[in-house]
């Protein structure tokens, strides 16, 4: 069995390789990825595994991104500390969600799962079975916000918002009107909860709509310089890391 570990720990991949080798001597694990661009670049240059273990949360992204950018078809082990993925993760790939610590009997238990449906080819009506079973609709993401005001409500749509920033633990919504609104998310619960085609996480600090983007530029050691619309142009900068993922999720 060829296994591929994406996680960005190394303790922690390291403890999978282990684990893996514990339960069954014969696994290769074939790569060890830490981030989600390293992961695209891999996809791109390799065949694909019989079995991948994937955090959630990586260096540079939610794991999500991958499968954006990428076909891929073999099955998903998630590994992760979260449990608040597991309804997006089963739209994925996945066979099964093991919340860290990672325990050796349900890593285990997942490998024969995986066993079980490989051999019957049903993964896909497995997946079909776990949505069911949770009785979740297909992928849908947020349209609007509904924001108290000191007499009511008032609602924000998420096509107004030409990006999203995060300033001492709280994030704010900048309208393409120049108008700025905080919302109780964090910026992990808003990327989640946002069409990845619409928008994308440049930074830790920034969430950006794709209809808001003016111009791109090359910048200093492999960096871009986006500069968004708005009543004053906005400049935000991206990582040399996440430089391909973002020229990708453009070139879509």
């Amino acid at each position: 069995m060829r296994i591929l570990i994406i996680e960005d720990e190394q303790r922690n991949a390291n403890r999978l390789q282990n684990l893996l080798l514990e339960i069954n001597p014969d696994v290769v694990v074939v790569d060890i990825l830490e981030s989600v661009s390293d992961s695209v670049e891999w996809f791109a240059a390799n065949d694909e595994p019989d079995l991948i273990l994937m955090d959630v949360r990586l260096a540079d992204g939610l794991c999500f991104e991958i499968f954006s950018l990428c076909t891929i078809t073999a099955p998903v082990i998630f590994t992760t500390a979260y449990d608040e993925y597991a309804i997006r993760a089963f739209k994925v790939n996945s066979i099964d969600y093991l919340l860290k610590p990672v325990d050796k009997l349900e890593l285990a238990s997942a490998l024969n799962k995986y066993k079980q449906f490989s051999t019957q080819n049903q993964t896909g009506a497995m997946i079909s079975g776990l949505m069911d079973i949770i009785k979740k609709p297909g992928a849908v993401y947020r349209s609007r916000f509904l924001i108290p005001i000191h007499d009511g409500y008032k609602t924000i749509a998420v096509q107004d918002i030409s990006y999203i920033y995060s300033e001492f633990k709280v994030s704010h919504l900048v309208l393409a009107n120049g108008d700025i609104q905080a919302v109780l998310f964090t910026m992990d619960e808003l990327e989640e909860q946002l069409n990845p085609d619409q928008f994308f996480r440049a930074n830790r600090q920034h969430l950006i709509s794709i209809d808001s983007i003016k111009s791109i530029h090359n910048y200093f050691n492999g960096k871009l310089k986006v500069i968004l619309n708005g009543p004053e142009d906005v400049e935000i900068y991206i990582s040399r890391e996440k430089a391909t993922l973002f020229k990708q999720w453009l070139d879509r």
